[in-house]
């Protein structure tokens, strides 16, 4: 399991998290919810190994993250950040040959892997272009690839022991609707298929719902709800956000909707302390 306990983070002044308790748990998709400076993304950079707790510990099955050397980390653990930079113009298959380099793998079954990847993530026709020519929701596309790929190069022929863990910072956000939902698709189809443990960072609740099983609600750097996301209560999210939500259940297969509807909560003001 990947777990953040009692975390906290703070940079000069800034407490940017403060006791937050999280797992990320082999087989499940979390997804981490919150407003703009919640600390999503810093939570994400602890459980990712990224950043180092300045309280509490970030673990990966009991062992401190900082703990793990870098090899084996890539091997459990791939981030996909918030925003892709592209310094130089690589190819898309040379940016993904860079993510599978580390391990030893036959050039038959390197590409045969990368071709994989793309395709799940949709990305199957960009196999030819240079990054700096992509727009953002095809760079977001190929940066989930290059992930998925650098999880399966490490294990490909290799006995590793314990699940890999899939970390997405707001993958959608530069997607349109339809690849939002496959690129969602993909990742739930990751961990169903490799049992490992995905964590995700969504503005949406539709679709943290439709994907998701177990929520977290970040506010103030301080965790105001955790639960399954079947169970995820409008009267917290109100208080949170400070609008009014609408939740509509539809068919079983839809899953559910939650609106914001614009207007004051009843609760007044977003409570984020």
């Amino acid at each position: 399991m990947l777990e953040a306990i009692d975390a906290g983070l703070t940079i000069g002044r800034a407490r940017l998290l403060d006791g937050v308790t999280a797992a990320v748990r082999p087989g499940r998709m979390l997804a981490i919810l919150g407003p703009n400076g919640a600390g999503k993304s810093t939570l994400l950079s602890l459980l990712s190994g990224e950043r180092r707790p300045t309280a509490g510990r970030a673990l990966l099955d009991g062992v401190a993250m900082a703990a793990i050397p870098a090899p084996r980390l890539a091997v459990r653990r791939a981030l996909v950040a918030q925003h892709q930079q592209v310094a130089f113009a690589f190819s898309v298959e040379e940016v993904m040959e860079l993510a599978t380099e580390p391990w030893l793998i036959r050039p038959g079954d390197r590409r045969a892997l990368i071709a994989d990847c793309l395709m799940r993530a949709g990305a199957g026709g960009l196999a030819g272009r240079l990054m700096p020519q992509l727009s953002g929701g095809e760079r977001q596309r190929v940066a989930f690839a290059r992930a998925l790929a650098q999880l399966a190069a490490g294990r490909h022929g290799r006995d590793v022991a314990g699940p890999s863990y899939l970390l997405l910072d707001e993958p959608t956000a530069s997607l349109d609707p339809a690849h939002q939902h496959h690129l969602l698709r993909a990742a739930r189809d990751w961990v169903e298929r490799t049992g490992g443990g995905c964590a995700v960072i969504l503005h949406d609740l539709t679709l943290a719902a439709r994907y998701a099983d177990d929520g977290l609600l970040l506010a103030g750097g301080r965790v105001a709800w955790s639960g399954s996301m079947a169970g995820l209560p409008v009267p917290v999210l109100e208080r949170i956000f400070g609008t009014a939500f609408v939740r509509l259940d539809l068919p079983e297969e839809e899953g559910v909707v939650y609106a914001a509807t614009g207007r004051a909560a009843a609760s007044g003001k977003a409570n984020c302390e």
